[in-house]
């Protein structure tokens, strides 16, 4: 079984471990965090405070940009964004990570308490059953705060989201290999 979360696709390229995990991921990623990217990389804002972490840093984002681009990744893509809220084919990182982009769509649903990208991430764990991966703390209390219907863990957190499927026996968020 392959346990999915949200998540934002500059969090995949920040936090190493979330491309070795113990057991086969799948990262959901709204397509307007992989638009991100490009602004991070090419920015003159600094993506971490220490400049050596930020190097680093905005090189993974410019591996996970040349990846999200490879050809037969970028047509799976592209056929996502033929409509709202369709899912790509798995992009296949390796034989334990794969992504899925969605072309989530922000209805203001939670606007006056969440920017348009913290809303398309809790539409997209809502409307697919799946907890969202942050290291935002802030994020994660005005989700409880708002009492919004979606499972989130923090990514220091990462191990424990990964077993507590298993361990509670619950198949939520998880998909079979196929």
């Amino acid at each position: 079984m392959r346990r999915r979360f949200v998540i934002e696709a500059v969090m995949v390229a920040t936090y190493g471990q979330l491309l070795v995990p113990a057991r086969p991921v799948e990262y959901v990623i709204p397509y307007s965090t992989i638009m991100e990217l490009y602004d991070m990389k090419e920015g003159a804002e600094p993506v971490m405070d220490d400049p050596e972490d930020d190097r680093h840093v905005k090189a993974k984002i410019a591996e996970l940009i040349q990846f999200f681009q490879e050809s037969l990744n970028r047509k799976k893509i592209e056929r996502a964004l033929q409509s709202p809220w369709r899912e790509s084919a798995p992009l296949l990182l390796n034989g334990e990570v794969s992504f899925t982009v969605v072309n989530a769509m922000d209805n203001a649903q939670y606007g006056e308490v969440f920017d348009p990208i913290e809303t398309e991430q809790i539409l997209t764990a809502s409307r697919l059953q799946i907890p969202l991966l942050s290291d935002q703390l802030e994020l994660q209390d005005r989700i409880v705060n708002a009492e919004v219907p979606v499972q989130v863990f923090d990514i220091e957190d990462f191990e424990f989201a990964m077993e507590q499927e298993m361990e509670s026996g619950n198949d939520w968020g998880a998909t079979r290999d196929v």
